[in-house]
This record gives structure tokens, C-alpha cells and sequence, in this order.
């Protein structure tokens, strides 16, 4: 099959060629001028010529209809390239409809050179997957002249972060995802020298990345920025959309915007403040998590920043201001630190809006089994394979805070439905309303303090 399809192959670049021939012929006299085009020019004459000429080629919906090891052969361009190493490169590449992730294509080392972006190739090999990345392997390729060059630009897929197969409908292609959070930073093996594990955070939900040490690590200037970057930060990012067992773009470029951890001249950092004596006055800037119900001119703020918590007890607000206290919104209070039954908060505060170009949503905390959990207070939290006890309403009737008791190991939390927090969200007070003995859930929620743990909920899953 093969061989046959060699064939077909080398005959359609005989009937180009000579197209191509006459198409020269024709056009001897066209001056220089006219012959200058625009990127965008030449794109659209590279599709142009890509209808007018068939190679056997699929389209794009044809390669993602195509089985598991099916044959496949594309039309593309090469966006990037991994390194060559023993007669093989791996590509990443692109037409106008998608992209193709193609492993370890064999390649003599004087055409990999060739191989720079906007490279035109026609490919031929097998449709595979691995750990849900879908790429061509076993596969061989021909240079296409005269079809112009195609760079894809990178697309923003920022929005499709909580929808796995939108992000799955974009994969291998060059996307972007803007006002990320770092998390975490690591190297694969422990030490500088080959991959980088990079966890971004947006809305609290954490992504995993990679610098291919492959791809760009020989780049050092690139490297050493990857590998430095501090939990904390907001940056921006893009990279090609590999998969390995979700998400797991491989990175192209990364750009720092802030820094979440960053406090102006005189304000505390979570250290000072945590170390601060009750009843002192302090001052914090932080991110607004969440909210209680605004009324009488007065708001309660759950708000973190990259370190700690805080919990701003009916802070003086407008209701104007109130409706721009959305997650994520950097603010800077001035109160008091007080405590209640073991709660420490701030309270007779007033505050200001901080535009920094910063935002910031912490991710859950996983405390399940921990022993100290007040060092924890006030933080996004959530505990696993927890099994429901009891479930009952204040006042002994639904309209007002649920209050649920679970246990793991024997051990038993309290936790709160506070209705001014979500209680007005029907669902989900429904959904903890519902609950029955012996039901095993996990649960998130802002771990606050009442004569000991009691988490206000903000997420239950049933399993």
C-alpha cells in the first residue's frame, strides 16, 4: 500500500511540477513590484494553490474522522520542530483548519534544516494516540514547493479552560492563555537540564504545562525564565496544546505581568499579619474570593492572597462597590484584627480598590486528614471521601444556613451552608439539603472557625 501510494505521489508531483512550469511561463513578465505580496497575501494564494492541486491529501475533518491506525496522509505546514536525533523529527504542524502533532517523522539530517516554520509538506503515515495525545507515527514526507508558507497565530483559549472538549477540539494547535497564576515549578529528574513542569492556576484550578526540553530548552535565555518563575506570579503564556492525560501545552513563550505576592510601601505581608497581636491595626492588600450578601452598607469578604486568608467581617462598602467585589479583584484594607469563638478576622475596616493589572483566585487546598487545620483558616479548602453523618437546618427548617456533620476515620467535621454566602443558589442548597446518612462526598469550601473547624461549603460532589 505503501509503494502504491509512493507512486500516486511522485505522479502528482510530476503533473505539478509541469503546472507549476507553465504557470512560470506565463507570468515572465510580471514586474518585481507586483510580485511583492503580504504574509496574508501568500497564505491565501498557499490555499488557493492547495484546492487547485490534488494530492491525495485529506481535509482536516477527514484526518479527525479517520480510525485509530488508519493511514493517513495531510497537507500541512510546519509551525516547530523537536530536535533531530537518528534520522527522525518530530513536528508540530498546521493547516487553516487544525494542527497535527507528527512523532518522530524520518527525516535525513540536511532536510530537517529545511524544516522551519511555514514550511509546506505533504505527509504520509498512521493516525495513533497516546495517553490521549493524537499524532501520526511511522510517518514519511515530501516537500511541496510554490504553495506559499502558513504560520498559525496562536489562538486564545483562556475561556476554554473549563471545558475539556472545546480544549480537546483545539489540540496540538498554537494557543494562549492569558493572566495564569504559578503555582508551582519543577525539573523532570530534579535538576536544570531537561523538562520543566510548570502548574498555572486560573479561577482557582490548576493546569499543567511543560517546557519540551526538545522543543526550546537549548534556548537558555527561555529556559532560565521558565525555571525561575515564582509561585505567586501572573503571567502570560503559549504554547503548542499537547496532551498527556489532559491538558499539557507544550510552552513557546512566556511573559510576566505581576506578581500576587507584590505589596505596596506599608502594607503586611500574610507573615506580619498572622504574627500581628488581636485588636492591632493592620493593613493588607489581597483578592477577593468570594462574598456574603451586601446590605445596610456593609459586605463580608472571604480574600486571600498567594501566602494566607482573611476573613473581612461587614466591611463599610457602597452597593456599587459591592457589585465590583468579584473574584479575583485586588483590594487593600485597613481594620482591625479581631477573633469570635476562635475565628480570626478583620474587622472596622474600610478599603480601596488596588489596579495593578493583577488578579488572583487560589486554588483549593487539599487538608483531607490533616491534623492541624487551623492553619488553614480562612483558605479555599476541600476534603475527599468524607461520609455523611447528619444533616440539619437552622431554626429546624429550610430558608436559612444548613448545617451538615461528616466524618472520615472516625473523626467528625462540622460544616456550615452559610446562606448569605450561596444560600440564594437553589441547586446546590437543594443538593445539601438532600443529603442522606451514609452518602460519601467530597467537599470544598473557606475554612472558618467556630470553637473549632467549620468549613462554609462551596462545592459538594456526591460519589
Amino acid at each position: 500500500m505503501k509503494k502504491i501510494l509512493a507512486l500516486v505521489l511522485a505522479l502528482s508531483m510530476v503533473l505539478f511540477m509541469a503546472a507549476c512550469g507553465n504557470k512560470q511561463t506565463e507570468e515572465t513578465t510580471t514586474t518585481a513590484e507586483e510580485t511583492t505580496t503580504t504574509a496574508a497575501e501568500e497564505t491565501t494564494t498557499a490555499e488557493e494553490t492547495e484546492e487547485e492541486y490534488d494530492f491525495g491529501s485529506m481535509s482536516y475533518d477527514e484526518y479527525c474522522a479517520a480510525e485509530l491506525n488508519d493511514e493517513v496522509t495531510v497537507l500541512c505546514y510546519v509551525q516547530n520542530t523537536q530536535s533531530w536525533w537518528d534520522n527522525k523529527i518530530t513536528v508540530y504542524a498546521a493547516d487553516k483548519d487544525g494542527a497535527y502533532f507528527i512523532y518522530e517523522m524520518a527525516c535525513e539530517e540536511a532536510d530537517a534544516e529545511k524544516l522551519v516554520p511555514g514550511a509546506c509538506i505533504i505527509v504520509s503515515g498512521y493516525k495513533s494516540e497516546w495517553s490521549g495525545e493524537v499524532e501520526i507515527v511511522d510517518a514519511t514526507f515530501t516537500f511541496v514547493e510554490d504553495f506559499g508558507e502558513y504560520v498559525a497565530e496562536a489562538k486564545d483559549a483562556t475561556d476554554l479552560l473549563d471545558d475539556e472538549e472545546a480544549l480537546l477540539s483545539v489540540q496540538n494547535q498554537l494557543v494562549s492563555f492569558k493572566d495564569m497564576v504559578v503555582e508551582s515549578v519543577s525539573y523532570k529528574n530534579d535538576e536544570p537540564g531537561d523538562d520543566i513542569y510548570v502548574t498555572l492556576s486560573k479561577n482557582g484550578v490548576n493546569h499543567d504545562f511543560c517546557l519540551e526540553y526538545y522543543l526550546n530548552g537549548s534556548e537558555e535565555e527561555f529556559y532560565n525564565t521558565v525555571g525561575s518563575l515564582t509561585k505567586g506570579q501572573v503571567v502570560d503564556v503559549e504554547g503548542f496544546l499537547y496532551w498527556y492525560n489532559g491538558m499539557n501545552p507544550h510552552l513557546t513563550k512566556v511573559t510576566v505581568k505581576g506578581d500576587v505576592a507584590a505589596k505596596s510601601e506599608g502594607v503586611m505581608t500574610y507573615e506580619e499579619y498572622a504574627a500581628a497581636a488581636v485588636d492591632d491595626e493592620v493593613v493588607i492588600e489581597a483578592y477577593v474570593q468570594d462574598t456574603q450578601s451586601w446590605w445596610d452598607n456593609k459586605i463580608t469578604v472571604y480574600a486571600a492572597d498567594a501566602d494566607g486568608a482573611y476573613f473581612l467581617y461587614e466591611m463599610p462598602c457602597s452597593e456599587e462597590d459591592a457589585a465590583k467585589l468579584v473574584p479575583g479583584t485586588k483590594i487593600k484594607v485597613t481594620g482591625y484584627k479581631s477573633e469570635w469563638s476562635g475565628e480570626v478576622e478583620i474587622t472596622d475596616s474600610e478599603f480601596e480598590f488596588v489596579e495593578d493589572g493583577t488578579c488572583y483566585v487560589a486554588p483549593a487546598v487539599e487538608v483531607t486528614g490533616e491534623d492541624d487545620l487551623a492553619a488553614f483558616m480562612n483558605q479555599k479548602v476541600c476534603m475527599a471521601d468524607m461520609t455523611v453523618s447528619k444533616v440539619a437546618f437552622k431554626n429546624d427548617e429550610p430558608g436559612d444556613d444548613i448545617y451538615v456533620t461528616l466524618t472520615l476515620n472516625d473523626v467528625t467535621y462540622e460544616f456550615c451552608l452559610e446562606y448569605y454566602l450561596n444560600g440564594s443558589d437553589e441547586e446546590f442548597y437543594n443538593l445539601v439539603s438532600g443529603l442522606e446518612e451514609g452518602t460519601v462526598v467530597d467537599v470544598e469550601g473557606y475554612m472558618y472557625w467556630y470553637n473549632a473547624p467549620n468549613m462554609h461549603i462551596t462545592a459538594v460532589t456526591v460519589k
